[in-house]
């Protein structure tokens, strides 16, 4: 295997794995790693690459906006969802993981108790918001899979 497959296969692994670690573009290191691939070795054809190309841009779109789209999914409204994706994004550095989803479920359940002063409801928004920001990574996950599945079977088999 040359040095640029295997640089590419590097980058797909560090797709899958960019999935859960915060601040790593998974859903660009896959389609860098498939384009890599593709381009030193001329595989996949072009079915599978279009495929897989759409595959790592849904991967991209998800990283970008499957936050927010559960934060507003929550009934919460785009000012409080853009401020707990900075809060979860600034607390991302001194907590890791677990400081962005407390950035997040906490800031919107702030925001929300204090506009609608009912505990229930701001902790039912907080707690889905919080879901859709672990769903998202879920989904980012079995996406770059999918793109890695697909190159190592293109690969050896």
């Amino acid at each position: 295997m040359d040095f640029l497959v295997a640089a590419a296969f590097a980058l797909l692994v560090l797709g899958v794995f960019g999935s859960v670690l915060p601040l790593l573009p998974s859903g660009a290191l896959s389609l860098v790693g498939l384009l890599g691939y593709w381009w030193q070795t001329g595989q996949p054809g072009p079915l599978l690459l279009a495929a897989l190309v759409g595959v790592s841009v849904l991967a991209v779109a998800v990283d970008w906006l499957a936050g927010f789209v559960g934060a507003r999914a929550s009934g919460v409204d785009t000012r409080t969802s853009i401020l707990a994706g900075l809060v979860g994004f600034v607390l991302l550095f001194p907590g890791g993981p677990l400081g962005l989803l407390l950035g997040v479920a906490g800031t919107v359940f702030a925001v929300e108790l204090r506009e609608k002063q009912d505990v229930e409801a701001s902790a039912r928004r907080a707690a889905y918001a919080t879901v859709g920001v672990v769903a998202s990574a879920g989904m980012q996950v079995v996406l770059t899979a999918v793109v890695l599945g697909a190159v190592l079977w293109v690969q050896f088999l």
